[in-house]
């Protein structure tokens, strides 16, 4: 009789619970949403976000507020919204390095990027572009490395930091070449930029909506995007598998997610407002303009693309000998 109880009592609290995240999901969203960003105020990542966030709440009738949480190469935010009631009001806008690159250089326990998250969809994806100074002759991709082959310790880069994306993508073309290059490191993209065009380092990756008013001004010279086709903004500026990097390709993301154990009806609501955001002309156009090419992956797509991206990674980590913090 006991066991019979109890059973009974366990079936009726599961089934009440099936009703209140139904009529939670049938009321979705009744409130404003926070989307939190693991990154400063003003930077590329916090300013898509801001244009989304404002997209995203159009689609689902409620503000949506960007909230900076920086810190740890964007890992602050991801474990955030990894640990967040799974409601569906505090999301995550990732930068695929939070969640593919600084978990492996920083050893992190903080989340598992595997398993620690719902992903709700793809929202853009950008290339870097390899930058040199105006004064420097190269004039591609392969008079560059040729240069560096015949001159060992001759040829810098510079990133935003040790294990940076920017730090991963020279340290595989490194792999992929053979050729000998010395990594600076800097406090952020922009003291690495002005060093560049000043040639006092060779070169530097950085992500094109950044990258294009220096190339633009004549300020540095673009050799190559690290993406698989020419980005529309760069119609000649070569991708680097047209440069002659075989198998070369660098494409970063930024995509919504959400804590595990989101509610089936949530996410589908979620969902459906992403790929309304990504449907409308006026924000596909401000993202193009950007430097930006809208994705159309589901979650699926994005797991996978995080358990793609590590493995490759982690590969060239290990290979670079790149020390953990």
């Amino acid at each position: 009789m006991i066991i019979k109880n109890f059973l009974q009592a366990t079936a009726l609290a599961a089934a009440l619970g099936t009703a209140a995240a139904s009529t939670q999901a049938a009321t979705y969203p009744d409130r404003p949403l926070r989307l939190l960003v693991g990154y400063a105020p003003g930077g590329p990542v916090d300013t898509t976000a801001r244009v989304f966030a404002k997209y995203l709440g159009d689609k689902l009738g409620q503000t949506v507020v960007v909230e900076n949480r920086a810190g740890a190469s964007g890992m602050i935010a991801s474990d955030a919204t990894a640990k967040a009631t799974p409601d569906g009001y505090l999301l995550g806008f990732a930068a695929s390095p939070s969640l593919t690159i600084s978990p492996l250089v920083q050893k992190s326990t903080l989340f598992d990027p595997h398993k620690d998250f719902t992903p709700i969809g793809m929202v853009v994806d950008y290339t870097n572009v390899l930058l040199i100074g105006p004064q420097n002759p190269a004039k591609s991709v392969g008079e560059l490395l040729e240069y560096a082959k015949a001159h060992p310790d001759a040829v810098s880069f510079g990133s935003a930091g040790v294990g940076a994306s920017n730090h991963l993508s020279a340290e595989l073309l490194k792999l992929q070449a053979k050729a000998p290059m010395l990594h600076v490191p800097y406090r952020g993209n922009s003291p690495a930029m002005l060093d560049v065009v000043s040639g006092k380092i060779t070169f530097m990756f950085d992500i094109t909506s950044t990258a294009i008013p220096f190339i633009k001004s004549g300020k540095a010279r673009a050799l190559a995007v690290t993406s698989r086709t020419r980005n529309p903004e760069l119609p000649d500026v070569p991708t680097m598998i047209e440069a002659g990097v075989k198998d070369y390709e660098v494409v970063g993301w930024y995509a919504l997610m959400a804590p595990p154990k989101l509610p089936d009806g949530i996410k589908t609501r979620l969902n459906k407002a992403l790929n309304d955001v990504k449907e409308d002309p006026a924000f596909r156009k401000a993202m193009v303009k950007g430097g930006y090419t809208v994705d159309e992956g589901d979650g699926q797509a994005v797991q996978s693309r995080i358990d793609r991206e590590y493995a490759m990674w982690d590969e060239v980590i290990k290979s670079a000998n790149i020390q953990s913090n």
